[in-house]
């Protein structure tokens, strides 16, 4: 089986999408914590996040929205693509155990400096956590 290269500009078309989906754990929670210095005990002490408005604890924000990197430098475009933008809004908590599905769409594209828009969105339960838009610049076929 081939490794995937990504799709160069010129293989792109509107609508195009890719999905991915992630359960979050408690370790995502802890490393993401480590990674990013972010310790707010809304996602790491229960009798704290208890008191909130949320009830319990919750993902960072910035660790579901990350899923989207995801995409856009491993599928869609894929490998060789430059993540130059992200615009997103955070619409509902995700919860140690909910399995958030990704996804990233085609919207627009922009054949000065190769730039992509995509729609980009992730879900609880059929519910959106998160909704926005990503730009990267695709990479173009060799001439």
């Amino acid at each position: 089986m081939s490794e995937f290269n990504g799709y160069k500009y010129e293989d792109l078309d509107i609508g195009m999408a890719h999905e991915t989906v992630h359960t979050i754990t408690e370790d995502d929670i802890q490393r993401f914590a480590e990674v990013s210095g972010d310790y707010n005990p809304l996602h790491m002490n229960e009798e704290f996040a208890a008191k909130t408005v949320f009830g319990r604890r919750i993902a960072h924000g910035a660790l579901t929205a990350s899923y989207i990197s995801g995409i856009l430098g491993n599928n869609l475009p894929g490998p060789g693509a430059i993540f130059i933008g992200l615009s997103m809004r955070f619409k509902r908590p995700v919860h140690i155990g909910d399995t958030v599905t990704v996804r990233a769409e085609v919207a627009e594209k922009q054949d000065r400096g190769n730039r992509v828009t995509l729609k980009v969105e992730c879900t609880v339960d059929g519910k959106r956590v998160i909704t926005g838009e990503a730009e990267v610049v695709a990479p173009r076929q060799e001439a």
